[in-house]
């Protein structure tokens, strides 16, 4: 390390200088939360209605932080890329989605380190938080940031790889999730230790590289897909056998080892994503994985068996398919969010158009008019149940807690179905009320 870098880190312990690329669900919170440490903090979008907003005082991740929080903070929100030069470090948080092919797309980080590149000066610290398969972060950021600034790796900048763990709709705070940390060089490890640590309340773990770091992110939820996968799996196993797979887990789950997993629709930015990161990770060195992408291959199915559970429930009360007209309760891919992107619940909808089945949707937590456009439904701004023939509960939100499947049932047209995709509804009561009544 140079001795301009070593006092330029002197420096840095009294005001730390950052810089966060991207302000989405990632990269706000973590903003806000330097900020609040007395760090100086720009908050860079190339989004200027985002920009816009947050610099009105405005929430843009659907409430996880407040409006009040936005307004307090002294984030510099900016689309001007040259305050990026402003920054000791660096921290890139765009999205890393999968193409039509499930193969990673790194167009986002691409983009990214060519902005920040054109704008990195000697001595800085840049720090990836995106999901992707190891090796990115050296091989493919590294490069870039070289070429468009001129710089070298390790002698006139530096890298770290500091994954994201958030996640929406829960309670855990960025302050109360271990933060993983690594750097291009022993010295960066810790003082990416020393930055992050300013933030965070519950440790830092510091990975022995940037690799590692980044195999633990995508294997989080790798492991999360193949034990929902497994659950999958054992649903369409019991529905065949024409048992209940919530009484058999209720059985398995009194051994005192026996994990607590539940089937359901797995959709959102990370889950159905990392798996195929760290397989085309694995690919790229010669060995493809199988398990990793089987359990891939049952999720993918589960919108589809979800829709014929449905159908098969519509035929015992003898509707007719082009007839039926049902409500969809819950649109966002997990409950309590209002994100419908990525939401496999898409998925239930569209194979059950292919039969002629009307659907209704209602989401008291998403946008009407993106949610009509994406899943190409109706939407109704009330849950009133006149008028259906049966409800699928697709995304159990807190609002849908309480539900009476009594008064359900007296409201819906004669012989009502009901399909509750993660079982929050007592089959008995609603077997009572007059439903056929199924679920995952």
């Amino acid at each position: 390390m140079s001795e301009a870098t070593a006092e330029k880190r002197d420096t840095r312990a009294e005001s730390k200088r950052i810089c966060v690329v991207g302000q989405g669900y990632v990269g706000l919170p973590l903003a806000v939360a330097f900020d609040g440490e007395g760090h100086d903090v720009t908050g860079f979008d190339i989004d200027q209605d985002k920009i816009d907003a947050l610099n009105s005082g405005v929430d843009t991740t659907e409430g996880d932080l407040g409006d009040d929080t936005i307004a307090a903070s002294e984030v510099e929100f900016t689309t001007d890329a040259a305050k990026i030069a402003e920054a000791d470090y660096v921290i890139i948080t765009v999205p890393t989605p999968v193409d039509e092919m499930n193969n990673p797309n790194l167009d986002f980080i691409k983009g990214a380190a060519r902005t920040v590149g054109k704008n990195l000066t000697a001595d800085t610290t840049v720090v990836l938080e995106s999901t992707v398969y190891p090796g990115v972060t050296r091989d493919v950021l590294g490069p870039i940031l070289e070429e468009e600034s001129g710089l070298t790796l390790n002698e006139d900048f530096y890298l770290g790889y500091s994954p994201e763990r958030l996640a929406p709709g829960t309670e855990r705070t960025l302050q109360e999730v271990v933060k993983i940390v690594s750097g291009s060089t022993d010295e960066v490890l810790a003082d990416l230790s020393e930055l992050y640590g300013s933030i965070v309340d519950a440790g830092i773990h510091e990975a022995p590289n940037i690799e590692t770091a980044e195999a633990a992110k995508v294997t989080e939820n790798v492991q999360r897909d193949l034990n929902i996968a497994l659950m999958n799996e054992l649903s369409i196993i019991c529905d065949h056998l024409g048992i209940d797979t919530n009484d058999v887990l209720e059985a398995a789950g009194t051994k005192w080892n026996f994990h607590d997993y539940h089937p359901g629709l797995v959709g959102g930015h990370c889950i159905p994503v990392d798996p195929n990161y760290l397989a085309h990770g694995s690919e790229r060195k010669g060995y493809q994985p199988k398990l990793i992408l089987q359990a891939r291959e049952v999720n993918e199915y589960m919108p589809k068996h979800t829709a014929e559970l449905t159908l098969k429930a519509l035929n015992t009360q003898k509707k007719v398919l082009s007839d039926a007209r049902l409500l969809v309760l819950g649109l966002a891919y997990k409950p309590n969010v209002g994100d419908i992107r990525t939401s496999e619940v898409r998925g239930v909808i569209s194979e059950l158009q292919e039969y002629g089945v009307e659907l209704v949707g209602y989401d008291p937590r998403a946008d009407n008019e993106a949610s009509a456009e994406y899943f190409n439904i109706e939407m109704t701004d009330e849950m009133d149940f006149t008028g259906y023939d049966g409800v699928i509960l697709a995304t159990p939100h807190d609002e849908f807690a309480d539900l009476d499947v009594a008064s359900m049932a007296a409201a819906l047209n004669d012989a009502p179905v009901l399909i509750d995709v993660e079982n929050n509804i007592d089959e008995s009561e609603a077997t009572a009320a007059g439903f056929v009544y199924d679920n995952l």
